[in-house]
């Protein structure tokens, strides 16, 4: 299950209690307890799968897409047969309705682009890779399956008759594609690795290719649920801040995973080797590179110890916290829910480093 996935399908609860109002800041990463979870690593898959547990609880079904099958059947059929009825009225079921729809847009826009970018650079196939044929027959899949995930997520955006909301979800997806974009015309350089890009220009990057769908999909569940733009904007911070917690855990694990193989690659623009290039600066930097080359190549394994040998994992952990800290202020400005003890959790299960 993805938390992308998860957070969509769960703003709808968070004023179920009476509008948001905004609270004095009084939670923190170092803080707050998390009860049962407490002591648990981030690391651990036992705490994360307890954490979603937990949020699909609430939700009523799991979310995985293993799970669409309880979408077609008959009865919520009927339903969704009945609900159309209500269109042009003011019922409060049809907001609940629109979110879930728009959960599921969101959901698709993002399955979409992990299927293009699954895309083979037939160039540097390999012998064991697989026959050619089969590799370009696959793209040919990849390329069509991700159009039609992108038009059917385009065709629930017309139907949910709010032109902000698609305002909001078409600068995503132009966000998106300009951040991927950016970040496979600088992988195709020769040099890339010793560009020199500081943690300001990595963090607007990022933002693009992996934080906007997020926010800006938070931003529109509380349009549709008519909040003013203040409520908006705490919206918007809270999947900003949670997404980019994300991606620098994620960007984390090479180094800090306690068994890692020899033969573990990891990207030179992730945040740890970033805050490591910017701490120590751009000439030792290549030399570093230099030193990890071996008969023509990379060596990852001696490059990661000498990266954790520096302040850039470190860094980088505080970094995650920072982002989880601005996602749990966010979260703060809605009303107590399970709803928001959930998202809570889930910024834990990201942030917790031991």
């Amino acid at each position: 299950m993805s938390l992308l996935q998860l957070l969509l399908r769960l703003p709808r609860y968070l004023w179920a209690s009476g509008p948001p109002r905004r609270q004095e800041w009084s939670l923190s990463l170092s803080s707050i307890s998390v009860g049962s979870w407490s002591g648990q690593s981030s690391k651990s898959p036992a705490y994360w799968n307890q954490v979603v547990s937990e949020a699909e609880k609430i939700m009523g079904y799991p979310t995985s897409f293993m799970s669409l099958r309880c979408l077609l059947r008959d009865e919520l059929s009927n339903i969704a047969m009945q609900v159309r009825k209500l269109v042009g009225t003011q019922h409060p079921l049809l907001t609940t309705a629109s979110q879930r729809s728009l959960a599921e847009i969101t959901e698709l826009i993002h399955t979409a682009l992990l299927v293009h970018r699954g895309i083979v650079n037939l160039n540097e196939l390999q012998s064991s890779d697989g026959p050619l044929k089969d590799m370009h027959f696959g793209n040919k899949i990849a390329i069509l399956s991700g159009d039609f995930l992108l038009a059917n997520a385009c065709n629930g955006l017309a139907l949910l008759q709010n032109t902000k909301v698609v305002e909001l979800l078409a600068s995503a997806l132009r966000d998106l594609v300009q951040g991927v974009y950016h970040e496979n015309s600088t992988s195709a350089k020769e040099n890339y690795i010793t560009n020199d890009i500081g943690i300001s220009t990595w963090k607007e990057q990022t933002f693009l290719s992996h934080s906007a769908l997020l926010a800006k999909s938070c931003q529109a569940a509380m349009e549709l649920a008519k909040h003013d733009a203040e409520v908006q904007d705490m919206a918007f911070q809270c999947g900003k801040h949670m997404a980019m917690s994300h991606k620098i855990n994620s960007d984390l694990q090479p180094f800090i995973k306690k068994k890692t193989g020899d033969s573990v690659t990891f990207n030179l623009n992730s945040a740890p080797v970033v805050l490591h290039q910017e701490t120590l600066g751009r000439h030792l930097w290549i030399r570093q590179i230099g030193e990890a080359q071996e008969k023509g190549r990379l060596d990852y394994a001696k490059l990661r110890e000498t990266i954790k040998a520096g302040k850039g994992v470190t860094s980088a952990i505080d970094l995650c916290r920072y982002h989880g800290n601005k996602a749990l202020e966010a979260l703060e400005s809605f009303p107590p829910s399970e709803a928001r003890s959930a998202l809570e959790n889930i910024v834990f299960a990201v942030t917790r480093f031991l």
